[in-house]
């Protein structure tokens, strides 16, 4: 079994076909979605998870079918079905089917849930390199829905990692709109210099991931110094450390970042085990 997915009360295995041609989702983008992770029979901040993709979705105008613990419920039964070697990807999502009264907008009445829960390997602790997106920035709150995780935001995602994948990188350094770093196309960002962490402070262009959130708050109750702040351009070509987090890869050292090849220091992989250990102790199987 690769893939198991809960919709209109049921399990199903494999890739099950939910949207139609009019459904307001799949020609007008409103779905919203997460992603959390299950590995060796644990599931780190799943909780959490759920409770972001309920708040994403009434963002987007939806209104969800299933409370946070409804979905925890779930997401553990699903995890449970696989057993405790699977490494899953742990997927709820929201979304509409109908318009509301205006030209393009949704029908709360009309929102939909499924979870969707399915093999991906882990790449945690795994180095990677970065490069710097020309052709895209993050939005402000006012241009798109940026404080949900919103499956609309994530095609200008993947316009920049197109570019950086042309250029020989794994993923791509993001700015914002003031030209400052954000993140990169599909995590978040940390450098370390002199011992000292620092990450973009949260303004409203970039979630505040879940991972990173937990990262933060372990390195500081090992002693670590975090500041989160703003991050500008120059400080990737200074920094001693960059590594990133996410649920792809958890948490990931980077190698190279445009011409400067750096390797793995001690405050990523003191991070990377931090959260690992960490994570063992969120059992679900």
């Amino acid at each position: 079994m690769d893939t198991l997915t809960y919709w209109n009360d049921t399990w199903h295995e494999g890739n099950p076909a939910i949207l139609g041609p009019r459904d307001h989702a799949f020609w007008l983008g409103s779905m919203v979605f997460d992603g959390g992770r299950a590995f060796e029979g644990c599931g780190p901040d799943l909780d959490l998870h759920a409770e972001r993709v309920v708040r994403s979705a009434k963002v987007l105008g939806l209104k969800p079918t299933k409370t946070a613990g409804e979905i925890l419920a779930l997401m553990h039964e699903g995890v449970r079905r696989f057993g405790p070697k699977a490494e899953l990807y742990v997927r709820p999502m929201f979304w509409a089917t109908k318009g509301g009264p205006g030209p393009i907008s949704v029908d709360p009445a009309s929102t939909q849930f499924l979870l969707c829960v399915y093999h991906s390997p882990m790449r945690a602790g795994t180095p990677l390199t970065l490069g710097l997106c020309h052709t895209i920035r993050r939005p402000t709150p006012e241009s798109a829905p940026t404080m949900a995780k919103a499956s609309c935001l994530y095609p200008n995602s993947s316009r920049g990692v197109a570019e950086i994948l042309e250029r020989g990188f794994n993923n791509g350094v993001v700015l914002d709109s003031a030209g400052n770093v954000a993140e990169t196309c599909s995590s978040n960002i940390f450098l370390a210099k002199d011992g000292v962490v620092a990450t973009p402070v949260p303004n409203g262009s970039f979630l505040a991931g879940i991972t990173r959130n937990r990262t933060v708050t372990l390195l500081r109750n090992a002693g670590v110094r975090v500041d989160e702040r703003t991050v500008t351009l120059p400080e990737l070509d200074d920094a001693d450390e960059i590594f990133t987090t996410g649920n792809a890869g958890k948490v990931q050292p980077v190698s190279r970042y445009e011409s400067r090849d750096l390797q793995p220091g001690p405050i990523a992989r003191q991070a990377h085990e931090l959260y690992m250990a960490w994570s063992r102790t969120q059992r679900v199987i």
